[in-house]
This record gives C-alpha cells, sequence and structure tokens, in this order.
C-alpha cells in the first residue's frame, strides 16, 4: 500500500520551481510566477558585489539579496519575460535606489523566494478557505462604522505614498480627517482611539497622491488585518472600473 509523498521544505531562498510546487501542495491548484506575483510575493535576486557599484553594496562585499518591488518590473515578470530585469530596487542598506540605465538583468533561475513569506501566503491562502466555506453572516465582521488603527495604517500603506503619512493621520486633514477616511467620531474621546476606513482611505492614496493601484492590492493581500475589507476592495475598484 503506497503512502502519500510529505511535503518537501522550502529552502530559505526557493527557486520559482520550488515554490510553486510547494504551494500547489498545499493548495491543490497550480502555481506559475505570475501567481506568485499576483499574491503579493516578492522575488529576489543574488547580486554579486561589482566594484563599479560600490554605493549599492555598502559593506556587503559579497553580494546581497536584491528584491523586485518595482509594479514595472513584476508586471514584467508576470507577462511572461524572457529574463528578469531590475531598475529599482533596495541596497544592502535596503533603501531603494534606482539602477543605471537600463538597469541589471539577469537569468529567470536567478529568482528567489524567501521561505517565511511563501510560508505565510500558504497560511494567508488557507484562512480565505476556510472562511469561505463558513456559512455567510448577516452583517460583515467590519461595518462602515469600524476602520482601522493608527498603527495598520502605517503598516499597509506607510511606505506607499510620498508623504509622512504617520503626520498626515495625526493633522487629519482631507483624506485623512472625518471628511475623507477617518471614521467619524471615532477620535471624540481621544485621537489614540481614531480609526480610518482602508478602503476609502487607499483610493484616496491613489487618487491624490498617485499611488499605483497596483500596490495597494498587495497590501490588502500582504496584511492579516485587512483580510475582512477586501471584498469591498475588490467591489469598489470594479465600480470604478479600476
Amino acid at each position: 500500500m503506497s503512502t502519500p509523498s510529505a511535503t518537501p521544505d522550502l529552502p530559505f531562498r526557493a527557486t520559482t520551481d520550488e515554490a510553486c510546487a510547494w504551494l500547489a501542495q498545499q493548495t491543490a491548484t497550480p502555481w506559475t510566477l505570475a501567481r506568485l506575483i499576483e499574491q503579493g510575493l516578492t522575488p529576489y535576486v543574488w547580486l554579486d558585489y561589482d566594484a563599479a557599484y560600490p554605493e549599492l553594496f555598502g559593506d556587503a562585499n559579497g553580494g546581497y539579496a536584491a528584491p523586485i518591488f518595482y509594479e514595472g518590473d513584476t508586471q514584467r515578470l508576470a507577462a511572461g519575460s524572457a529574463d528578469v530585469l531590475i531598475t529599482i530596487t533596495k541596497d544592502a542598506y535596503k533603501i531603494v535606489t534606482r539602477l543605471p540605465e537600463p538597469g541589471f538583468r539577469r537569468e529567470l533561475h536567478a529568482l528567489r523566494f524567501l521561505k517565511k513569506e511563501v510560508e505565510k501566503l500558504a497560511g494567508r491562502l488557507k484562512h480565505e478557505a476556510e472562511a469561505a466555506a463558513r456559512p455567510p453572516r448577516l452583517e460583515t465582521a467590519r461595518e462602515s462604522q469600524f476602520g482601522i488603527p493608527k498603527a495598520e495604517v502605517l503598516a499597509a500603506f506607510g511606505r506607499l505614498a510620498r508623504l509622512d503619512l504617520d503626520q498626515a493621520l495625526d493633522e487629519a486633514i482631507g483624506i485623512f480627517g472625518d471628511d475623507g477616511a477617518r471614521v467619524k467620531a471615532s477620535a471624540k474621546k481621544s485621537r489614540r482611539n481614531a480609526v480610518w476606513n482602508p478602503v476609502t482611505l487607499a483610493l484616496g492614496l491613489h487618487d491624490v497622491y498617485g499611488v499605483p493601484i497596483g500596490s495597494l492590492k498587495r497590501a490588502f493581500k500582504s496584511h492579516d488585518f485587512l483580510y475582512g475589507w477586501s471584498q469591498d476592495w475588490e467591489q469598489s475598484l470594479a465600480l470604478l472600473g479600476k
């Protein structure tokens, strides 16, 4: 009598094939590079030290794993490009940097995905599947009068817009105030109690500050505390034709 094969352990930095095979076993659905990116995973490539770019490597004289997060670069991969083109990444000190034109090219087999991020994705998908299997409730987990606190707003959107989001939330002007995404009455007793509707806020960040929809979509897929808002987010995008 044959026994089912055990799920192989993921290496610390998994290849595309390894990540896809592992997720296929976890979810019983096929996986591709495009789907990995669509689900918010960040691909990495190892950059060997190059003395021509000392500011990029700093003290990492052996090289480092550079993330590919710029939407133009990831969309190119998802569309089926024959190689990797990195135009914007983070340096060895995790500071966002634009690479010299035309960017760095690498072979597709050089792509890697972090084990912890792949496992987190599997956990999220399992959570979503279990939630979908439960009978629908008459009310949503968070009605429109509720929102997410400042710490969660910063965790989800803090790095996406070119502004001091922490300060903007405190000032509560425009899209950050009661006439925008902040839930009215949530800050009456104390500003510490203020909450913001993440869907309204995300749309405002796109319209007012030009944050790409793709980056906002990844934010909703990457944070557990936004799961309950995903349906409202998708419906809003559909209504707006985004």
